[in-house]
Protein backbone atom coordinates (compact mmCIF):
# COMPACT_ATOMS: atom_id res chain seq x y z
CA UNK A 1 0.00 0.00 0.00
CA UNK A 2 1.13 3.52 -1.10
CA UNK A 3 2.14 5.92 1.50
CA UNK A 4 2.86 9.51 1.30
CA UNK A 5 6.32 8.86 3.49
CA UNK A 6 7.48 5.98 1.40
CA UNK A 7 10.96 6.68 0.95
CA UNK A 8 11.53 6.59 -3.03
CA UNK A 9 15.00 6.78 -5.25
CA UNK A 10 14.77 9.45 -7.83
CA UNK A 11 18.39 10.63 -8.38
CA UNK A 12 21.24 8.34 -8.97
CA UNK A 13 25.09 9.46 -9.45
CA UNK A 14 27.03 6.72 -10.02
CA UNK A 15 30.86 6.49 -10.78
CA UNK A 16 32.55 2.96 -10.92
CA UNK A 17 35.18 1.55 -13.23
CA UNK A 18 32.24 0.40 -15.50
CA UNK A 19 32.09 4.07 -16.50
CA UNK A 20 30.24 7.58 -15.37
CA UNK A 21 26.72 7.43 -14.97
CA UNK A 22 23.57 5.63 -15.54
CA UNK A 23 24.18 4.67 -19.53
CA UNK A 24 26.89 1.86 -18.90
CA UNK A 25 25.76 0.97 -15.58
CA UNK A 26 21.93 0.15 -16.75
CA UNK A 27 23.80 -1.70 -20.23
CA UNK A 28 25.94 -4.37 -17.82
CA UNK A 29 22.55 -5.21 -15.64
CA UNK A 30 20.67 -5.48 -18.48
CA UNK A 31 22.91 -8.03 -20.42
CA UNK A 32 23.29 -5.58 -23.33
CA UNK A 33 27.25 -5.21 -22.26
CA UNK A 34 29.42 -7.62 -20.85
CA UNK A 35 32.68 -5.24 -20.94
CA UNK A 36 33.21 -6.18 -17.35
CA UNK A 37 35.39 -6.58 -15.28
CA UNK A 38 37.66 -3.98 -16.03
CA UNK A 39 40.85 -4.33 -13.47
CA UNK A 40 44.41 -2.50 -13.56
CA UNK A 41 46.83 -5.73 -12.04
CA UNK A 42 50.20 -3.94 -13.41
CA UNK A 43 50.51 -0.06 -11.17
CA UNK A 44 49.84 -2.00 -7.56
CA UNK A 45 51.57 -5.29 -8.03
CA UNK A 46 50.61 -7.62 -6.61
CA UNK A 47 47.42 -5.97 -5.55
CA UNK A 48 44.57 -5.89 -8.77
CA UNK A 49 42.35 -3.23 -7.85
CA UNK A 50 39.19 -1.89 -10.18
CA UNK A 51 40.26 1.82 -11.11
CA UNK A 52 38.67 5.00 -11.42
CA UNK A 53 37.55 5.49 -14.94
CA UNK A 54 37.89 9.04 -17.32
CA UNK A 55 35.97 11.25 -15.76
CA UNK A 56 35.34 15.07 -17.26
CA UNK A 57 35.28 16.93 -14.40
CA UNK A 58 34.19 20.05 -15.67
CA UNK A 59 31.05 18.78 -16.49
CA UNK A 60 30.47 18.49 -12.74
CA UNK A 61 32.73 20.89 -11.36
CA UNK A 62 32.70 24.06 -13.53
CA UNK A 63 35.84 25.74 -11.40
CA UNK A 64 39.15 24.58 -12.11
CA UNK A 65 40.04 26.13 -8.25
CA UNK A 66 37.52 23.95 -7.11
CA UNK A 67 38.90 20.87 -9.18
CA UNK A 68 42.17 21.61 -7.76
CA UNK A 69 41.54 22.21 -3.91
CA UNK A 70 40.28 18.73 -3.62
CA UNK A 71 41.64 15.41 -3.58
CA UNK A 72 40.81 13.03 -5.57
CA UNK A 73 38.59 11.39 -3.29
CA UNK A 74 36.41 14.58 -2.79
CA UNK A 75 36.43 14.97 -6.48
CA UNK A 76 35.04 11.40 -6.87
CA UNK A 77 32.05 12.32 -4.43
CA UNK A 78 31.55 16.11 -5.70
CA UNK A 79 31.16 14.45 -9.12
CA UNK A 80 28.83 12.17 -7.89
CA UNK A 81 26.46 14.27 -5.99
CA UNK A 82 26.61 16.62 -9.03
CA UNK A 83 25.12 13.08 -11.60
CA UNK A 84 22.69 12.26 -8.83
CA UNK A 85 21.25 15.75 -8.62
CA UNK A 86 21.43 16.06 -12.52
CA UNK A 87 19.92 12.81 -12.92
CA UNK A 88 16.83 13.97 -10.20
CA UNK A 89 16.33 16.92 -12.31
CA UNK A 90 16.77 19.05 -8.78
CA UNK A 91 20.26 20.92 -9.63
CA UNK A 92 19.22 23.94 -10.87
CA UNK A 93 16.32 24.07 -8.52
CA UNK A 94 17.63 26.71 -5.47
CA UNK A 95 15.04 26.03 -3.68
CA UNK A 96 14.80 22.70 -3.50
CA UNK A 97 18.94 22.67 -2.53
CA UNK A 98 18.81 25.12 -0.48
CA UNK A 99 16.47 22.61 2.28
CA UNK A 100 17.62 19.48 0.86
CA UNK A 101 19.59 17.56 4.01
CA UNK A 102 22.95 15.99 2.97
CA UNK A 103 24.05 12.59 4.30
CA UNK A 104 27.75 11.83 3.44
CA UNK A 105 29.50 8.39 4.19
CA UNK A 106 33.69 9.65 4.05
CA UNK A 107 36.72 8.61 4.91
CA UNK A 108 39.51 9.91 5.87
CA UNK A 109 41.89 12.10 3.57
CA UNK A 110 45.28 11.25 1.18
CA UNK A 111 48.17 10.40 2.99
CA UNK A 112 51.50 12.18 1.59
CA UNK A 113 52.85 8.83 0.41
CA UNK A 114 56.21 11.33 0.27
CA UNK A 115 56.64 11.88 3.61
CA UNK A 116 55.55 8.36 4.88
CA UNK A 117 58.59 6.98 2.61
CA UNK A 118 60.93 9.72 3.75
CA UNK A 119 60.40 8.49 7.50
CA UNK A 120 60.39 4.87 7.00
CA UNK A 121 63.94 5.51 5.17
CA UNK A 122 65.24 7.74 7.55
CA UNK A 123 64.12 5.25 10.51
CA UNK A 124 66.17 2.54 8.78
CA UNK A 125 69.08 4.68 8.87
CA UNK A 126 68.66 5.99 13.07
CA UNK A 127 67.85 4.37 16.55
CA UNK A 128 65.94 7.49 18.05
CA UNK A 129 62.80 6.74 15.45
CA UNK A 130 60.77 8.80 18.17
CA UNK A 131 63.18 12.26 17.28
CA UNK A 132 62.59 11.01 13.29
CA UNK A 133 59.14 10.96 13.29
CA UNK A 134 58.62 14.20 15.02
CA UNK A 135 61.37 16.18 12.84
CA UNK A 136 60.19 15.11 9.59
CA UNK A 137 56.23 15.84 11.00
CA UNK A 138 57.50 19.12 11.70
CA UNK A 139 59.51 19.78 8.84
CA UNK A 140 57.99 18.50 5.52
CA UNK A 141 54.43 18.24 5.86
CA UNK A 142 52.37 20.78 4.30
CA UNK A 143 50.51 23.17 6.48
CA UNK A 144 47.35 22.56 4.72
CA UNK A 145 47.42 18.65 4.73
CA UNK A 146 46.04 17.97 7.81
CA UNK A 147 42.82 20.53 6.86
CA UNK A 148 42.49 18.60 3.52
CA UNK A 149 41.74 15.76 5.54
CA UNK A 150 39.15 16.19 7.29
CA UNK A 151 36.11 13.86 6.31
CA UNK A 152 33.77 16.51 6.21
CA UNK A 153 35.31 18.58 3.09
CA UNK A 154 33.25 16.00 0.97
CA UNK A 155 29.74 17.60 2.34
CA UNK A 156 31.29 21.41 2.27
CA UNK A 157 32.37 20.98 -1.09
CA UNK A 158 28.84 19.65 -2.39
CA UNK A 159 27.29 22.80 -0.62
CA UNK A 160 29.55 24.72 -1.64
CA UNK A 161 29.90 23.70 -5.91
CA UNK A 162 26.07 22.53 -5.83
CA UNK A 163 24.35 25.00 -3.16
CA UNK A 164 23.35 21.57 -1.43
CA UNK A 165 22.72 23.74 2.14
CA UNK A 166 20.29 22.19 4.14
CA UNK A 167 21.33 20.06 7.66
CA UNK A 168 24.69 18.70 6.73
CA UNK A 169 26.23 15.07 8.53
CA UNK A 170 29.23 13.09 8.34
CA UNK A 171 29.49 9.50 9.01
CA UNK A 172 33.14 8.01 9.08
CA UNK A 173 33.54 4.10 9.83
CA UNK A 174 34.20 2.49 6.27
CA UNK A 175 30.92 -0.10 5.19
CA UNK A 176 29.14 0.82 8.55
CA UNK A 177 29.61 4.66 7.59
CA UNK A 178 27.41 4.09 4.23
CA UNK A 179 24.88 1.89 5.53
CA UNK A 180 24.13 4.26 8.57
CA UNK A 181 24.10 7.02 5.83
CA UNK A 182 21.37 5.62 4.05
CA UNK A 183 20.01 4.55 7.24
CA UNK A 184 19.25 7.87 8.70
CA UNK A 185 18.16 9.30 5.49
CA UNK A 186 15.67 6.52 5.24
CA UNK A 187 14.57 7.49 8.92
CA UNK A 188 13.98 10.74 9.03
CA UNK A 189 11.99 10.59 5.41
CA UNK A 190 10.23 8.09 6.60
CA UNK A 191 9.55 9.97 10.29
CA UNK A 192 7.89 13.42 8.20
CA UNK A 193 11.51 14.92 9.25
CA UNK A 194 12.50 15.75 5.78
CA UNK A 195 11.52 15.39 2.45
CA UNK A 196 14.42 15.16 0.51
CA UNK A 197 18.09 13.93 1.02
CA UNK A 198 21.23 13.90 -0.88
CA UNK A 199 22.85 10.60 0.54
CA UNK A 200 26.28 8.50 -0.58
CA UNK A 201 29.76 8.58 -0.82
CA UNK A 202 33.01 8.07 -2.75
CA UNK A 203 36.56 5.65 -2.35
CA UNK A 204 39.34 5.76 -3.93
CA UNK A 205 41.13 2.42 -4.71
CA UNK A 206 43.99 3.79 -6.24
CA UNK A 207 45.86 4.63 -3.01
CA UNK A 208 49.19 3.22 -1.84
CA UNK A 209 48.53 4.12 2.08
CA UNK A 210 44.73 2.08 1.87
CA UNK A 211 46.52 -1.14 0.18
CA UNK A 212 48.67 -0.85 3.17
CA UNK A 213 46.08 -0.61 5.53
CA UNK A 214 44.19 -3.63 4.24
CA UNK A 215 46.99 -6.02 3.34
CA UNK A 216 48.21 -5.41 7.20
CA UNK A 217 45.65 -7.64 8.20
CA UNK A 218 46.47 -9.67 5.24
CA UNK A 219 42.89 -8.97 3.49
CA UNK A 220 43.62 -8.23 -0.16
CA UNK A 221 43.86 -10.46 -2.95
CA UNK A 222 46.78 -11.01 -4.91
CA UNK A 223 47.56 -11.62 -8.46
CA UNK A 224 45.09 -12.16 -11.15
CA UNK A 225 41.27 -11.39 -10.95
CA UNK A 226 39.09 -14.08 -10.09
CA UNK A 227 35.42 -13.84 -9.53
CA UNK A 228 34.02 -13.26 -5.81
CA UNK A 229 32.66 -16.30 -4.69
CA UNK A 230 35.76 -18.53 -6.65
CA UNK A 231 38.44 -16.62 -4.42
CA UNK A 232 40.61 -18.61 -2.28
CA UNK A 233 43.00 -17.94 0.12
CA UNK A 234 45.89 -19.26 -2.35
CA UNK A 235 45.67 -16.00 -3.73
CA UNK A 236 45.51 -13.62 -0.95
CA UNK A 237 42.46 -12.58 1.53
CA UNK A 238 40.32 -12.27 -1.53
CA UNK A 239 39.34 -8.58 -1.17
CA UNK A 240 39.79 -6.26 -4.51
CA UNK A 241 39.04 -2.91 -3.86
CA UNK A 242 37.48 -0.27 -6.42
CA UNK A 243 37.69 2.93 -7.33
CA UNK A 244 33.39 3.79 -6.41
CA UNK A 245 31.29 7.35 -6.16
CA UNK A 246 27.44 6.45 -5.33
CA UNK A 247 24.96 9.32 -4.50
CA UNK A 248 20.89 8.80 -4.09
CA UNK A 249 18.38 11.51 -4.21
CA UNK A 250 15.48 9.92 -1.80
CA UNK A 251 12.62 11.48 -1.05
CA UNK A 252 8.91 11.17 0.23
CA UNK A 253 6.99 9.95 -2.07
CA UNK A 254 4.31 12.77 -1.81
CA UNK A 255 7.56 15.24 -2.92
CA UNK A 256 8.94 13.63 -5.09
CA UNK A 257 5.00 12.83 -7.03
CA UNK A 258 4.18 16.68 -6.18
CA UNK A 259 7.43 17.68 -8.64
CA UNK A 260 6.78 15.07 -11.16
CA UNK A 261 9.99 13.35 -10.35
CA UNK A 262 10.90 9.99 -11.88
CA UNK A 263 10.72 7.17 -9.20
CA UNK A 264 13.40 4.34 -9.55
CA UNK A 265 12.25 2.54 -6.95
CA UNK A 266 10.75 2.24 -3.09
CA UNK A 267 13.22 1.88 -0.34
CA UNK A 268 10.86 -0.60 2.23
CA UNK A 269 13.52 -1.03 4.90
CA UNK A 270 17.05 -0.51 5.64
CA UNK A 271 18.78 -1.92 9.03
CA UNK A 272 22.23 -1.84 10.17
CA UNK A 273 23.65 -3.62 13.03
CA UNK A 274 27.10 -4.97 14.52
CA UNK A 275 29.00 -7.29 16.80
CA UNK A 276 31.31 -10.13 17.25
CA UNK A 277 30.79 -12.58 14.22
CA UNK A 278 32.20 -15.83 16.20
CA UNK A 279 30.37 -18.68 16.98
CA UNK A 280 27.73 -18.04 14.34
CA UNK A 281 27.04 -14.65 15.69
CA UNK A 282 27.47 -13.13 12.47
CA UNK A 283 25.07 -15.69 10.96
CA UNK A 284 22.24 -14.94 13.86
CA UNK A 285 22.34 -10.97 12.76
CA UNK A 286 22.36 -11.43 9.12
CA UNK A 287 19.87 -14.27 9.23
CA UNK A 288 17.59 -11.61 11.46
CA UNK A 289 18.23 -8.43 8.79
CA UNK A 290 17.10 -10.94 6.09
CA UNK A 291 13.60 -11.55 7.63
CA UNK A 292 12.59 -8.05 6.12
CA UNK A 293 12.88 -9.13 2.51
CA UNK A 294 11.62 -12.80 2.86
CA UNK A 295 8.11 -12.45 2.16
CA UNK A 296 8.65 -11.71 -1.59
CA UNK A 297 8.48 -13.85 -4.31
CA UNK A 298 11.71 -16.12 -4.78
CA UNK A 299 11.92 -15.67 -8.56
CA UNK A 300 11.32 -11.75 -8.63
CA UNK A 301 13.79 -11.34 -6.32
CA UNK A 302 17.70 -10.27 -7.11
CA UNK A 303 19.59 -10.22 -4.18
CA UNK A 304 22.96 -8.21 -4.60
CA UNK A 305 25.27 -9.43 -2.15
CA UNK A 306 27.95 -6.29 -1.08
CA UNK A 307 30.23 -9.21 0.21
CA UNK A 308 33.90 -7.68 0.22
CA UNK A 309 35.12 -10.45 -1.13
CA UNK A 310 37.13 -11.75 2.33
CA UNK A 311 37.40 -15.80 1.22
CA UNK A 312 35.74 -17.04 5.06
CA UNK A 313 33.51 -14.02 4.91
CA UNK A 314 32.15 -13.85 1.44
CA UNK A 315 31.39 -18.27 2.04
CA UNK A 316 29.52 -17.74 5.19
CA UNK A 317 27.54 -14.34 3.93
CA UNK A 318 26.86 -16.77 0.58
CA UNK A 319 25.23 -19.87 2.58
CA UNK A 320 23.08 -17.18 4.89
CA UNK A 321 21.59 -15.70 1.74
CA UNK A 322 21.13 -18.74 -0.14
CA UNK A 323 19.16 -20.55 2.85
CA UNK A 324 17.08 -16.60 3.45
CA UNK A 325 16.05 -16.23 0.31
CA UNK A 326 15.95 -19.87 -1.70
CA UNK A 327 14.56 -19.83 -5.80
CA UNK A 328 16.31 -15.72 -5.59
CA UNK A 329 19.40 -14.75 -7.73
CA UNK A 330 22.37 -13.50 -6.01
CA UNK A 331 24.71 -11.44 -7.59
CA UNK A 332 28.22 -10.68 -5.51
CA UNK A 333 28.83 -6.69 -6.92
CA UNK A 334 31.68 -6.24 -5.68
CA UNK A 335 33.16 -8.66 -8.03
CA UNK A 336 32.51 -6.49 -11.00
CA UNK A 337 33.09 -3.20 -9.22
CA UNK A 338 35.20 -3.91 -6.53
CA UNK A 339 34.68 -3.03 -2.63
CA UNK A 340 34.44 0.42 -2.66
CA UNK A 341 34.48 0.45 1.77
CA UNK A 342 31.85 3.82 2.55
CA UNK A 343 30.36 3.65 -1.03
CA UNK A 344 29.62 0.22 -1.26
CA UNK A 345 26.34 0.45 0.20
CA UNK A 346 25.21 3.33 -1.71
CA UNK A 347 26.32 1.57 -4.98
CA UNK A 348 24.44 -1.32 -3.84
CA UNK A 349 21.12 0.61 -3.91
CA UNK A 350 22.21 2.24 -6.86
CA UNK A 351 22.57 -1.27 -8.79
CA UNK A 352 19.10 -2.61 -7.66
CA UNK A 353 17.08 1.04 -8.04
CA UNK A 354 18.40 0.58 -12.34
CA UNK A 355 17.32 -3.38 -11.96
CA UNK A 356 13.65 -2.82 -10.74
CA UNK A 357 13.38 0.81 -12.74
CA UNK A 358 13.83 -1.65 -15.89
CA UNK A 359 12.31 -4.83 -14.44
CA UNK A 360 16.25 -6.42 -14.95
CA UNK A 361 17.13 -9.74 -15.53
CA UNK A 362 20.33 -9.37 -14.31
CA UNK A 363 22.72 -11.47 -15.51
CA UNK A 364 25.01 -13.65 -13.03
CA UNK A 365 28.71 -12.02 -12.68
CA UNK A 366 30.15 -15.32 -11.53
CA UNK A 367 28.62 -17.77 -13.89
CA UNK A 368 29.90 -20.51 -12.06
CA UNK A 369 28.46 -20.30 -8.32
CA UNK A 370 25.16 -17.39 -9.28
CA UNK A 371 22.16 -18.68 -10.98
CA UNK A 372 20.65 -16.86 -14.07
CA UNK A 373 17.04 -15.14 -13.00
CA UNK A 374 13.90 -16.41 -14.48
CA UNK A 375 11.89 -13.38 -14.01
CA UNK A 376 12.32 -9.58 -14.21
CA UNK A 377 13.14 -8.17 -11.12
CA UNK A 378 10.54 -6.44 -9.08
CA UNK A 379 12.03 -6.44 -5.86
CA UNK A 380 15.45 -6.41 -4.30
CA UNK A 381 17.49 -7.32 -0.94
CA UNK A 382 20.93 -5.38 -0.97
CA UNK A 383 23.48 -6.24 1.66
CA UNK A 384 27.04 -4.70 2.80
CA UNK A 385 29.18 -7.09 5.23
CA UNK A 386 32.09 -4.97 6.48
CA UNK A 387 35.54 -6.65 5.91
CA UNK A 388 36.20 -6.07 9.20
CA UNK A 389 33.23 -4.83 10.55
CA UNK A 390 29.32 -3.88 10.16
CA UNK A 391 26.27 -5.30 8.26
CA UNK A 392 23.37 -3.47 6.72
CA UNK A 393 20.79 -4.83 4.57
CA UNK A 394 17.90 -2.73 2.73
CA UNK A 395 14.87 -4.11 0.64
CA UNK A 396 14.30 -2.51 -2.38
CA UNK A 397 10.68 -2.85 -4.77
CA UNK A 398 9.92 -1.69 -7.71
CA UNK A 399 7.10 1.74 -7.61
CA UNK A 400 3.76 0.13 -8.69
Amino acid sequence: MKSDNDVVITGIGIVTSLGVGKEPHVAFLSGASADAPKVETERFKPYPVHPMPEIDWSTQIAKRGDQRQMENWQRLGVFAAGLALDDAGLKENAEACASMDMIVAAGGGERDIKVDSLIVEEALKRNDRDMVLNEKLTTELRPTLFLAQLSNLVAGNISIVHKVTGSSRTFMGEEAAGITAVETAFHRIKGGMSTHSLVGGAFIAERADILLLVEGIGAHATGDWHPLWSRTTENGGGMILGTVGAFLVLESRAYAEARGAHIYAVIDSVEGDRGARDEGKLEKRLTRLAEAGAKNAAAETVVFSGASGMVDLAAREKTVLENAFPGSALRGYAGITGHGLEAQFPLGLALAAFSLDGGAKVPAFDAGNETAMTAPAKHAVVTTIGYTRGEGLAVLSADA
